[in-house]
Parts: C-alpha cells; sequence; structure tokens
C-alpha cells in the first residue's frame, strides 16, 4: 500500500467503492486523511464499512470542510451528465480527483526522481504494459506493475528512488477515465500507442477523448521521455507539436522510419541504423499491432537504462497476456490461439492476419455492422465454426466466400475445429478463438469465455500446454 500522506489532517469524500475505490480509502487513512466514503450500491458501503472505512451519504455531507472528491473513474464526470456526486463537488468548488492524481501527489512528496513509466492509448495498452514491467523485472528492476491493468495503483509499493537498492519503477496502464481525473498526472516516461474512436458516450466527442489522451504525454517533464505512435494522423499531430514545445520525443512507427524513433523492419527493432531487438519467432507478439507495442516498450525500456541485449532477453521470456493472442496448446501441428479480448472486428482482424490456415471460432454478442468489414481475410480462413447469437448474421456474410457451420456453443465448435485443422494439409493450422463479439450473450465477461476456451483445449488428448 502507498500511504498518502499529502492528505494528512484534511477531509477528503470518496465515492466509488469497488477495488480501487477501496484501495484509495485504505490509502487515504493510512496517510492520516479523515475519509467520509460512499457508492450509490448499498452492498458496497456495507463491505467498505466491515473494512473500517468510514462511510455516510454525500448527499448529506458538508462540503465547506471537504478538500477534495475521489472519484472512481467508472463513475460519470462529464458525461452524458456529471454524477449528483460530483455536481455536489462541483457546486461547493471542490476538486475531483482519482487514484492516479492521489499517486502522482504522493510521489511529488516522498520520491520525486523515482521512474514512472505511464501508458495509454485506444489499443494495445494492457500488453505494453505488462511487457514493460516484463522487461524491467527481468533486467533485475523492482517492477511494479498497476492501473487499468487490474491492480489498483495504490495497493502498490511506494515510490522508491534510492541507490541503496534495485530501482523501484511504477509501471502504470492509464486509461482515459483515469487520466481525466489526474490533472497534474507527470510520469516521467510518458507513451501515447494509438487513437482511433472509443469512449465517445464518456467523452463526448473524438476531439475530447483524444484531448485526454494527450495530457499523459504533455505531462511529461522536460528531462523525461515521450513516446508515441505516430501511425495515425492524431499521434502523429501530438508527437510534433510536444516535439515544438521541447520535450523529448521518440516516434514509434511500424509503417516508416520515423525521425528520432523507432521502428519495425523485417520482424526486428531498430533506431536509426541500429538494430535493438529481434521479434521474429516470439510468439507473444505476433502481428504488427504488438510489433507497435513492443516498440513501444523497448523505447520505454531503453529509456530505464537498459541494455538492448538485456531488452532481447525480455522480449523471449514475455509470457504475453492472457485472452489475448494466446497460445493455449498444442496438438501435433496444430496451434490452439485464445484471443477472447477480440471483441469487436478491429481486434479480430489484427488476430486473423497473424495466420494462412485459420480455423476460426466466432460469435457471441453482435456488434454494429457484423464481420463485413473482415472480407479481405475470408481467404485464409479454412473453415469458420459460429457460435452464440451472431452465428446467423455471420453465416450469412460469409455465404460461399468461406466454410462455414454453426455449432452454437464454444465445446462443440472447438471439436469440430479440432478434428478439421488435425485433417488439414496446411503446415500450421491454427484453431483460432478470436470472436469478433462481445460475450454476454453466453460468458459474463470475455475473460470467463476465455478460461472456457483454454480449458476445453488443454482437456483435449494429446494436447500439450504452452
Amino acid at each position: 500500500m502507498i500511504p498518502i500522506t499529502t492528505s494528512a489532517g484534511k477531509k477528503v469524500a470518496l465515492f466509488g467503492l469497488g477495488g480501487s475505490g477501496l484501495a484509495s480509502a485504505s490509502a487515504l487513512l493510512a496517510g492520516g486523511a479523515d475519509v467520509i466514503a460512499f457508492d450509490d450500491d448499498a452492498a458496497s458501503v456495507a463491505k467498505a464499512r466491515a473494512a473500517g472505512i468510514p462511510t455516510a451519504d454525500l448527499r448529506q455531507a458538508n462540503w465547506a470542510k471537504i478538500s477534495a472528491l475521489v472519484l472512481s473513474p467508472g463513475v460519470p464526470l462529464t458525461h452524458p451528465a456529471p454524477h449528483w456526486v460530483v455536481a455536489l463537488a462541483h457546486q461547493a468548488g471542490v476538486e475531483v480527483i482519482g487514484d492516479i492524481e492521489l499517486f502522482c501527489r504522493e510521489r511529488r512528496a516522498i520520491a520525486p526522481d523515482a521512474p514512472f513509466v505511464a501508458i495509454t492509448g485506444t489499443n494495445g495498452k494492457s500488453t505494453t504494459t505488462a511487457l514493460i514491467a516484463h522487461l524491467a523485472a527481468a533486467a533485475g528492476m523492482d517492477a511494479q506493475l498497476g492501473g487499468n491493468i487490474g491492480t489498483a495503483i495504490l495497493s502498490l509499493q511506494p515510490p522508491r528512488a534510492s541507490r541503496m537498492q534495485p530501482a523501484r519503477v511504477h509501471v502504470i496502464e492509464c486509461s482515459s477515465y483515469q487520466i481525466d481525473l489526474a490533472p497534474s498526472l507527470d510520469p516521467s516516461i510518458g507513451i501515447l500507442i494509438n487513437l482511433t474512436e472509443d469512449h465517445l458516450d464518456r467523452h463526448g466527442t473524438m476531439e475530447n477523448y483524444a484531448a485526454v489522451k494527450e495530457r499523459l504525454v504533455a505531462g511529461v517533464p522536460k528531462d523525461g521521455t515521450v513516446i508515441v505512435g505516430v501511425d495515425d494522423e492524431r499521434c502523429r499531430a501530438i508527437a510534433d507539436r510536444l516535439d515544438r514545445s521541447g520535450k523529448r520525443v521518440v516516434r514509434i512507427s511500424v509503417r516508416e522510419k520515423p525521425r528520432d524513433g523507432l521502428y519495425v523492419e523485417a520482424g526486428g527493432i531498430t533506431r536509426a541504423e541500429d538494430f535493438i531487438a529481434e521479434l521474429t519467432g516470439i510468439g507473444s507478439l505476433r502481428g504488427l499491432h504488438n510489433a507497435q507495442n513492443a516498440a513501444c516498450a523497448t523505447a520505454a525500456a531503453l529509456a530505464l537504462g537498459l541494455e538492448p541485449e538485456a531488452i532481447q532477453t525480455g522480449l523471449r521470456s514475455f509470457p504475453g497476456l492472457p485472452h489475448r493472442m494466446e497460445e493455449v496448446g498444442r496438438r501435433g501441428k496444430v496451434l490452439f490461439v485464445n484471443d477472447s479480448k477480440a471483441t469487436n472486428t478491429d481486434s479480430a482482424a489484427q488476430a486473423l492476419a497473424c495466420f494462412a490456415a485459420i480455423y476460426w471460432i466466432a460469435g457471441g454478442k453482435p456488434k454494429t455492422g457484423g464481420i463485413e468489414s473482415l472480407r479481405g481475410f475470408f481467404p485464409r480462413i479454412r473453415k469458420a465454426y459460429l457460435i452464440g447469437e451472431a452465428a446467423d448474421e455471420f453465416a450469412a456474410t460469409l455465404g460461399d466466400a468461406a466454410p462455414h457451420e454453426i455449432d452454437g456453443t464454444l465445446d462443440k465448435a472447438l471439436a469440430a475445429a479440432a478434428r478439421d485443422a488435425e485433417a488439414s494439409s496446411a503446415a500450421e493450422p491454427v484453431v483460432l478463438l478470436s470472436p469478433a463479439c462481445a460475450s454476454f450473450d453466453q460468458y459474463r465477461n470475455f475473460e470467463v469465455r476465455g478460461d472456457a476456451f483454454r480449458s476445453l483445449v488443454r482437456a483435449l488428448p494429446g494436447v500439450t500446454a504452452k
């Protein structure tokens, strides 16, 4: 835990008592703050009270005595309308912040030189974050991994910059929701991977969304390092703006050689004329999207002081993240890949681009547009096995362009795909779960769906787990 001593003696309201809210309340209390917490869910309030966190209905609070409102990131801040607790804070002139902001203030107070890597972007945040932490840990650093990736930032160990112990680096994934609540976010290394349309229900417009994302890299101090993927127009413009402002900008591209940056060419990561690391043969980093992630992570590792040899070793040992192009098993020449995180066609396209002989398990709760945008990948599909609510719609789109069958459920689809892949003449047939759909028709979330796939694969006779 990171005790928040910067709020000692102050009255702090806290709203949202999920995982990060509970961690924030505990960290504030440990640092000496006077906390009053609440949630719209009575069960969450009861759970917090049982854990020793003071609770009360913030509608009845004396806001004149409250110094700050710490808001959980999922609570609406501006769109579609401010939550009632946000409106109360604004009426009283009370600042609204989140747990990332609390961390930033504490770091500046106790260890301003402690390395702090913050990562954002529309796609690839979790893989890039996990990979940076893995590279740092493999090189002997004390890597603290958290934020939007799953572990609340204030549950981690405190920042430390002592030269008497291994360097402690905080590697933190930041969603746009979290950045919105961190007005003084100032990582020593800031990464913006890419930008595509997302979360407009929260931010209103693409311009607002992009502006929030830009704040993470704009907050990097002049002696820090800004890393920006420049393969989309908005990020390229952001990199240019920050460069003109005097910040050190490292541009990342998988399409061309950027000035002052890293690029991916012939399966390797290169800086100017210097070869840094090889990606060929690293199963956990297949595809151009993962090459971009790896290049961003490599740039961060170089900024942390790692040598290319250590980076290469770390890249090769990276296990990947569950449900993201996860190689879960092999039977003979057949590879089984769990890409359950692919809940839309953009994500599924990245997986389909990686293989030539695909036995594709797809379907679930469909999203607008179906799979028409994936038509260019249909020649790679030896056969599709369709499940869930989207099965009929997907079958109609596939038509005569790719063989398919409707199996309805994941267990039936896997059995059929494994049978057909084993009989294939391809050198490496791949049974790929990349649904291009949400999971909610049959599973609570994509993690549960991916776990089910992994278990079913490893229960097949003769499968060797990866």
